[in-house]
């Protein structure tokens, strides 16, 4: 007895992710817009960690120091954004009127927005480190008449160690700070909220920040529940007086906003491999034919495991298409000469790491016929070309009619299996 079956052999792989963007950080007299962008590709090396990896290009302190975020995971951008003194700094002023620093520390969410699929998912991000270069309007021996230029930009500032490589608490030391004669690069982490502040101990006529670095940390959602595609949103900051970015009263910003655009690429992989032959499906009895063609038993069904191999990184649905349809059954197989039919059971059995949407192991689930009738699964992580079976069965009730003593009968008919990744 001879069963033909069809099945659908992908290979889905969904998201349009190219390559890496430049980012792009447009500076105005309005505004600073800046692009954040991540992307999620399974890794067959990796399959456990299912995380968002930073595209954006990294510009500034990360740029230049790249262990000190790499142990940290944190990322960093320069910002074409700089700050001038709208008046002279004078000495033991209030921290207002001193080199403040308030920075939106604190996680925020923001919500992103499938672009084709409209489905919306929360990503928070917060502000894990900033820095910039202050240029003064003389050196600062000049300024303090200490001997040297380090000596002098210690001298410039109270508080502990002075300099500004020793970060005002509770902002936190990096391990960075280069100098001239009248400009100091600093770059502090800013772990808790709250307001740094370093105070002049001599006059200062005029002072720049000539740009703005930060570095800042996500928290992603698991890319194995989002469909496949590019997911936007945005979140805005106010810089000045009283913002987001706060600077006190005398360091002013060039630039009154801050907008980071958010695009996350998800992209899932969806295939499977079926051995070669594994399209043409034989049922036959436990122990094969040699019961009833020579003592007449009856075999108690028919039956035929074919494995498979899968890979996937997202959700996925499983049901079938039959080539011959009879009430009130899925599919059928029919006798040509008799022209008598009989009921066909699909399931399947999917590997550690799949399951259906509540969590449960999928162990010969019958799928049927129709999209109405589909089955959805989903992986707790990424599944890379592990075993399932696809079970064909003839049920034990159809058997009777099945077969009849000295009549020779075939049954064939086409069933399409389909795993689809647009659920």
């Amino acid at each position: 007895m001879n069963l033909t079956t069809t099945c659908l052999r992908p290979m889905l792989r969904h998201g349009r992710w190219l390559g890496m963007l430049a980012v792009v950080a447009a500076s105005s007299a309005q505004a600073v817009n800046q692009e954040i962008r991540a992307l999620f590709t399974p890794d067959s090396a990796n399959p456990q960690r299912n995380l968002f990896v930073n595209k954006t290009p990294v510009s500034g302190y990360c740029a230049d120091y790249p262990s000190e975020c790499r142990d940290n995971e944190t990322f960093s951008i320069r910002l074409p954004m700089s700050f001038e003194s709208a008046s002279p700094m004078q000495p033991n002023a209030s921290p207002r009127n001193s080199a403040m620093f308030s920075i939106p520390t604190l996680w925020r969410p923001l919500t992103v927005t499938n672009r084709e699929t409209g489905e919306t998912e929360t990503v928070e991000v917060r502000i894990a480190g900033f820095g910039s270069r202050y240029i003064l309007s003389d050196t600062a021996v000049n300024l303090t008449g200490a001997a040297t230029a380090i000596e002098g930009h210690r001298a410039l500032w109270g508080g502990p160690g002075g300099g500004w490589v020793n970060a005002a608490p509770p902002c936190a030391y990096s391990g960075v700070g280069m100098y001239s004669d009248n400009y100091y690069r600093f770059f502090w982490k800013t772990p808790v909220q709250g307001t740094c502040v370093k105070t002049a101990s001599f006059p200062i006529p005029a002072m720049t920040y000539d740009y703005l670095d930060f570095s800042y940390e996500l928290k992603t959602p698991n890319p194995l529940t989002m469909s496949s595609g590019l997911y936007t949103g945005d979140v805005s900051y106010r810089i000045g007086p009283g913002g987001d970015f706060d600077m006190g009263d005398v360091m002013l910003p060039s630039d009154p906003d801050l907008t980071l655009n958010f695009v996350l690429d998800v992209q899932h992989t969806l295939k499977v491999d079926i051995p070669p032959g594994g399209e043409k499906v034989q049922l036959v009895p436990a122990g094969g034919w040699q019961s009833w063609l020579h003592a007449g038993r009856k075999p108690v069904r028919l039956f035929r495991d074919q494995t498979f191999n899968i890979s996937a990184s997202s959700r996925f649905k499983m049901l079938l298409e039959c080539e011959i349809n009879a009430f009130p059954y899925d599919c059928v197989i029919l006798d040509p000469v008799s022209r008598r039919s009989v009921e066909l059971q699909v399931s399947v059995s999917l590997p550690n790491g799949l399951s259906d949407l509540s969590g449960q192991p999928v162990k010969r689930r019958r799928l049927r016929a129709g999209p109405a009738n589909a089955q959805q699964f989903q992986p707790g992580f990424y599944v890379d070309r592990a075993p399932g079976i696809l079970h064909f069965e003839i049920p034990q009730h159809q058997m009777e009619f099945m077969l009849q003593p000295g009549v020779a009968s075939t049954y064939r008919g086409n069933v399409t299996v389909i795993w689809d990744s647009e659920v």
